[in-house]
């Protein structure tokens, strides 16, 4: 072992986490979690703990399937930085010479609006736009055509403000530039090459899975399994995709430097960069406020200096499931954790 590994063996330990783990399903804290833990391109842990479904108990281990919700988006924007890698689309390519139907409220606005934007909250709406009509089931097309009468934060790129219903037209962008469906792009540019053999898009995508854990709420004393919820599958690029702790341990390493034949160190630096400033963040949950010096948003992941480290990190959150990527890029170490409540 080099200095460095002895180092960080000493702070770090694989089976605090999975000990950690163990004891979140054991004291019923969560019905199912699987978690992979990644250093210098190797897995050092990716397994299941506790149950898909607390009615009808099954295992979750390392190919059970998980809604990922918000982690989506660092697929989206990862494979268009693909496509910018190919020569056929810039980051600075105009929204509307792909989606000419697109408007905003401001005049001449839609038309400054660019594909990089688009992927780090920059166009100028209120947070989270149409999100309510997106969880009333109003269909994803008809709340684009919306946005034309949507209310305005700041001119588009001057400002940060999360949205899903916005963030999605990166997937007409797509379409538009490759002419297959933004889904199938991502099965054969990422999930194909990595090895992502679980992974899948939608709710027939997961239901289709072999294994997959059920989302689950509190009641009755105990966690009710449900149905999965079509609300946010809606918003592919945004919060579609479905995917396995073996599928999520590639994508760590693919997006730690290691599989440089599908991801380029360059697009990595470009992807992993901070584009805009989100102090919002700094006044978040407690581990943000305790450790979080600066927070921003890159082109579908967050970015922070985290107790003097840089992360790339990405959470998602939708009806019973929860999800969060980090990668510690100094330390050349990356974590996924998915569960089911």
């Amino acid at each position: 072992i080099d200095a460095t590994d002895a180092r960080l063996a000493d702070s770090f330990d694989v089976r605090r986490f999975e000990a950690v783990a163990n004891q979140l399903v054991a004291n019923g804290r969560i019905p199912g979690l699987a978690m992979a833990i990644v250093k210098d391109g190797r897995i050092l842990s990716a397994r299941g703990y506790g149950v898909t479904d607390a009615r009808n108990p099954q295992p979750v281990d390392a190919h059970t399937v998980f809604r990922l919700a918000s982690l989506s988006k660092s697929f989206a924007g990862t494979v268009t930085g693909m496509l910018v890698n190919d020569g056929v689309l810039r980051w600075d390519s105009h929204l509307t010479d792909y989606v000419p139907e697109f408007r905003l409220s401001l005049p001449n606005a839609a038309q400054q609006v660019t594909v990089a934007d688009v992927l780090s909250h920059r166009v100028g709406l209120t947070h989270n736009a149409f999100d309510r009509d997106l969880e009333g089931n109003a269909d994803y097309h008809t709340l684009t055509m919306k946005l034309a009468n949507a209310p305005m934060k700041c001119a588009p790129g001057e400002c940060y403000a999360y949205q899903n219903v916005a963030f999605s037209l990166i997937g007409d962008v797509v379409f538009a530039t490759t002419g297959q469906f933004f889904s199938e792009t991502v099965a054969r540019r990422i999930f194909k090459p990595l090895g992502m053999h679980d992974a899948s898009y939608g709710l027939e995508g997961i239901e289709a899975s072999a294994r997959w854990a059920r989302p689950h709420v509190r009641g009755g004393g105990g966690w009710v399994p449900l149905t999965p919820k079509p609300t946010y599958y809606r918003v592919a690029p945004a919060a579609g995709v479905n995917a396995s702790i073996s599928d999520m341990a590639q994508y760590l390493i693919a997006h730690g430097g290691h599989r440089t034949d599908v991801l380029p160190e360059p697009l990595l630096a470009t992807l992993h960069t901070s584009v805009v400033e989100t102090p919002g963040e700094l006044r978040g949950g407690a581990w943000r406020r305790e450790r979080l010096n600066t927070a921003g948003y890159g082109l579908g992941w967050r970015v922070y200096d985290y107790a003097g480290h840089r992360v790339v990190f990405h959470g998602g959150a939708v009806q019973g499931y929860r999800a969060l990527m980090a990668l510690m890029p100094d330390r050349d170490l990356g974590i996924v954790v998915l569960w089911n409540s």
